[in-house]
């Protein structure tokens, strides 16, 4: 079945959605003196004090105006996980539409739960439920994507990257019903493409599934080898090892940005870059794409491109990390290399993160975290002009986090994370 619906019902589907929605020279302390005091209410630690309003003085005809209130937190002494759900079915993914403070989980049996923050709880309704349209079999099938497009608010238009009935890996486009914000409209679905594991691979594996904008306006898919790497590793003939990127926003079903590497020929058109073997999870900070690859036989990766780089090949199936797979005296003229590596046994399978950028942590502003989906460690680094620097292991912290699925960044920068377990966590300051 190509399709639900064609694509102009979604245009008629467009709508305005809603819009849900301690002192002293301590040298970690972080303070901030241009805004108004925040809250002295605090959760899971994140201790903060403020000041008095301003004061306004006579000083004999001259009127002045104090500098206004200070905000101080304390220094930082660690991080912590704050339970908000738990009992969520092998979830995925996380998202938030933009400006929007829900949180959209979605499990991997074709269903997609809202967190919402004002009432402290997932719904008693899911957003979108779809078993029917999903196979899962395999810990490694189902719906494995959610991205909302940067016009929500005002469309309605989101996107699933997910395994049909046929266990075809498939991306599909649908919208949310006009009258609730709270419920997707089942028969809005449109099929963007869908594509069967390579034909050298019998395995129900390696699919990818990540999706999310970027800044310039486009759709990028993460696509993983389906366990044929030798073959498709290395293909720009294929959608497989691969991150895509599409303009949803023109032509039917999907445009071709025109500055995609294979635009003109030479491979798929949809191919933005390729060589990896199981991209679990990517995000994208500024300019800036993060990709944690899933490794084979001993390195996991982080790798870090522009997105101003399009036709980036990172060498799977040829090189594993930075050291040379198949064959091992190869030439490794052209490839991307990661930035950071985790050898095996001190990893397993790499799960992806992203980059901080919330309020409640500055300390911790542009650092990039990540786990191990085997081992149940989460920990961080510092990319910046080209290096990676300020490598942390927050493991003693979040010991809690177990085999972490998705981490999920919300419309307010705070980092989130689910695990296969179904806990959904908030990452917290200890202060």
């Amino acid at each position: 079945m190509r399709s639900y619906i064609h694509r102009s019902a979604l245009t008629l589907l467009a709508l305005a959605l809603i819009a849900t929605s301690c002192g002293g020279d301590d040298p970690g302390a972080v303070t901030s003196t241009d805004g108004p005091a925040t809250s002295s209410t605090t959760t899971s630690g994140d201790a903060v004090s403020g000041t008095d309003a301003p004061t306004t003085t006579d000083t004999g005809g001259e009127t002045t105006t104090s500098a206004g209130p200070t905000t101080t937190m304390g220094p930082l002494l660690g991080l912590e996980l704050e339970l908000l759900a738990d009992g969520l079915r092998q979830p995925t993914t996380l998202a938030s539409p933009p400006g929007d403070d829900r949180i959209f989980i979605a499990e991997r049996g074709g269903i997609i739960q809202i967190y919402d923050p004002a009432a402290g709880a997932i719904l008693d309704e899911p957003f979108m439920y779809i078993p029917d349209r999903v196979t899962a079999n395999g810990i490694e099938q189902g719906l494995l994507g959610l991205a909302f497009h940067p016009d929500y608010a005002e469309n309605g238009r989101f996107f699933i990257y997910h395994n049909d009935r046929d266990a075809k890996r498939q991306l599909a486009e649908y919208a949310v019903l006009p009258d609730d914000p709270n419920k997707a409209d089942l028969d809005s679905g449109v099929v963007l493409f869908d594509r069967e594991q390579p034909p050298n691979s019998s395995d129900i594996r390696h699919y990818g599934g990540m999706l999310m904008f970027g800044p310039d306006g486009y759709l990028y898919i993460a696509s993983g080898d389906g366990a044929g790497g030798r073959v498709t590793g290395q293909s720009t003939d294929d959608y497989f090892g691969a991150i895509l990127r599409l303009d949803v926003d023109s032509d039917d079903p999907f445009g071709i940005p025109p500055d995609n590497p294979y635009v003109d020929g030479g491979g798929e058109p949809p191919v933005w870059a390729i060589g990896l073997r199981n991209p679990w999870r990517f995000t994208i900070d500024g300019n800036l794409m993060y990709i944690a690859d899933v490794g084979q036989a001993g390195i996991e990766e982080v790798n870090v491109v522009g997105l101003d780089e399009p036709g980036a090949n990172f060498g799977w199936a040829i090189m594993e990390g930075s050291n040379c797979y198949s064959p091992s005296d190869c030439d490794r003229t052209g490839f991307v290399l990661p930035v950071h590596e985790i050898p095996h046994p001190d990893s397993c399978s790499i799960t992806g993160g992203h980059v901080y950028r919330g309020d409640r942590i500055p300390e911790l502003d542009g650092h990039y975290f990540f786990a191990d989906w085997c081992l149940g460690w989460v920990r961080s680094l510092l990319y910046a002009e080209g290096a990676v620097s300020d490598v942390q292991d927050w493991s003693e912290d979040l010991s809690e986090a177990g085999n972490v699925n998705s981490f999920g960044i919300g419309s307010d920068g705070e980092l989130y994370l689910v695990n296969h377990d179904g806990e959904f966590y908030a990452l917290r300051a200890v202060r």
